[in-house]
């Protein structure tokens, strides 16, 4: 009960780039345990779909017309959206590497980081 109760004043307590951070570490967690356990099986399929529906909300969100982020970037995040995507089919269909992945969330994360 007290765990929970800390976690529930944390999460209220964030900022929004912390709470994306946070995801974004743990999505990228996932990714490399799949590819640590062998790219494959239901933990590969796991990793890929939760990555897949981050980067979609993302990119749902930054097509809302009331986000604030500049225009540029918006577009930007969309298009990652949209080559996160088209290469995870590549990594389920044809067995490609999850590093690219995993490389642009730590890309990512990286500039969440120094926002802060």
């Amino acid at each position: 009960m007290p765990v929970t109760a800390y976690q529930k004043a944390q999460r209220a307590a964030e900022n929004p780039r912390s709470t994306e951070y946070r995801l974004f570490g743990q999505v990228t967690g996932a990714l490399m345990d799949a590819k640590n356990a062998g790219a494959q099986g239901i933990k590969l399929i796991d990793a890929i779909d939760w990555n897949r529906r981050m980067w979609s909300t993302l990119a749902i969100d930054c097509m809302d017309n009331g986000n604030k982020l500049p225009k540029e970037v918006r577009a930007q995040i969309v298009s990652l959206s949209l080559w996160v995507s088209k290469y995870s089919s590549e990594v389920m269909q044809k067995g490609a590497s999850l590093e690219p992945l995993i490389e642009i969330n730590r890309t990512i994360m990286q500039g969440l980081r120094s926002a802060a």
